[in-house]
């Protein structure tokens, strides 16, 4: 268990050093085949491979979500603008089954799903803090407080994807990585247009 552990901590603290710094060099993700499939280790990619990049996208986007869920099903009980309801319950539909698709794969991949401690080193992870200010307001206050928070949210979400583009093997995390992209960035475009 603590070998497991250790495994999955090392590459996870590394991938968080790179993503606080911003930085390009994460191409190695692939150069440790103990953590992938074994396709991988000859170069070979196949429906199932994956590298250590893929492990950590997965691990960190699923909490990631859970909280952006967290967040949308704020938006019933305390948003006064029917635009901001109708984009929460966007996120929620779209990020719910994406939990689902992540943690089916860590679960083939024999990684664990949870990432202890590692939560609040993600980009644009709110602070418990934040959640708690989030969860008090109402109306309008409520409204501004959220699409500022989840323009920020979905930036965080959009540059661990845009890693998993750059270093990932697994076709399917890739693939999410795209759709992660591409409908994060249109939503936060709308988010900001809503701010206005």
């Amino acid at each position: 268990m603590k070998r497991a552990i250790a495994l999955v901590a090392v590459p996870a603290l590394a991938f968080a050093l790179a993503a606080c710094g911003d930085s390009g060099d994460s191409g190695d993700g692939g150069s440790e085949p103990s953590l992938s499939a074994s396709g991988s280790a000859t170069g070979m990619v196949t429906p199932g491979s994956h590298n250590d990049q893929d492990v950590m996208f997965a691990q960190m986007m699923i909490p990631h979500h859970r909280q952006a869920v967290e967040m949308a099903r704020l938006a019933p009980s305390r948003a006064s603008s029917a635009q901001v309801e109708k984009l929460a319950a966007g996120i929620e539909k779209a990020q719910a089954p994406e939990i689902q698709k992540m943690t089916g794969w860590l679960g083939a991949w024999g990684a664990p799903a949870a990432m202890s401690g590692m939560h609040h080193d993600m980009p644009g992870i709110m602070s418990e803090k934040d959640m708690a200010s989030l969860t008090a307001l109402k109306g309008k206050a409520f409204d501004r407080a959220f699409l500022q928070m989840m323009i920020k949210h979905h930036e965080g979400a959009v540059a661990m994807a845009k890693d998993e583009r750059a270093s990932g093997l697994n076709a399917g995390a890739k693939d999410l990585a795209l759709r992660i992209i591409t409908s994060q960035s249109a939503e936060i475009a709308k988010m900001r247009d809503l701010l206005k």
